[in-house]
């Protein structure tokens, strides 16, 4: 399989996750810096997290402009498989590929720290590894992860499952105490309508090998190498 890491000016998470599709996983990868136009031969696309171009005007708002997202538009709508993280969740919401926005955490706190995610959708490209509610450990780290939509909106993301994260405690259970940043219902990560392009906040990247502390980020990048094959 072929990923491509997008690159803006400010992005930082870019090696973390050429090093778990490459080293990790032994996948074929690249990086794609913003200003190219080439994203042929790629099967999967990672907008990786980060502050890009310094996090100016609103988080995601200036790189949703840059030449690449022409091409990941393009991409998206042809069916190419697109996962945006922290950064990349907030640059797909500006890009309007993904509905809703990503505004200051409630608490005004930057927050760097494990959380659990209950998978609410197992039937996705992200998730086919996974069981139905299982929870799983992964680490946050961002101050504008507040996820928020209009109630039209959140309704039609339930009713379509394009929820496929929620903030819960360690038993599954939905509580405000889980929520680090208070996001409406508790939504850590989305897919849109064709099921191809998912956001999300925490960073899966950054617990694919135990020496990070868990593997329970490498299930969403397995459930992606399993789909495509």
């Amino acid at each position: 399989m072929r990923f491509g890491i997008l690159v803006f000016p400010g992005t930082w998470s870019d090696g973390d996750c050429y090093h778990v599709t490459k080293s990790v996983l032994g996948q074929d990868s690249r990086y794609v810096w913003h200003k190219e136009r080439d994203l042929n031969n790629l099967d999967c696309i990672i907008l990786p997290g980060g502050f890009s171009y310094g996090d100016y005007l609103r988080t995601g708002s200036i790189a949703r402009f840059s030449p690449v997202m022409e091409e990941v538009e393009r991409f998206a709508q042809s069916g190419g498989i697109v996962i945006g993280i922290c950064n990349g969740f907030q640059i797909l919401c500006e890009a309007g590929l993904l509905p809703g926005v990503l505004m200051r955490n409630d608490h005004v706190q930057f927050r760097c720290q494990w959380v659990n995610l209950r998978v609410e959708n197992q039937n996705t490209r992200f998730t086919a590894d996974c069981i139905q509610g299982q929870v799983l450990r992964i680490p946050i780290s961002h101050g504008e992860g507040n996820y928020y939509a209009d109630e039209r909106t959140l309704d039609s993301l339930n009713a379509k499952h394009q929820i496929v994260f929620r903030y819960s405690t360690p038993e599954g259970q939905i509580t405000e105490d889980a929520n680090p940043n208070g996001s409406l219902q508790n939504i850590a990560g989305i897919i849109n309508d064709n099921g191809n392009v998912l956001g999300m906040m925490p960073h899966p990247e950054r617990c694919s090998e135990m020496v990070l502390g868990g593997t329970d980020g490498r299930i969403i990048f397995e459930s992606i190498l399993r789909v495509v094959a």
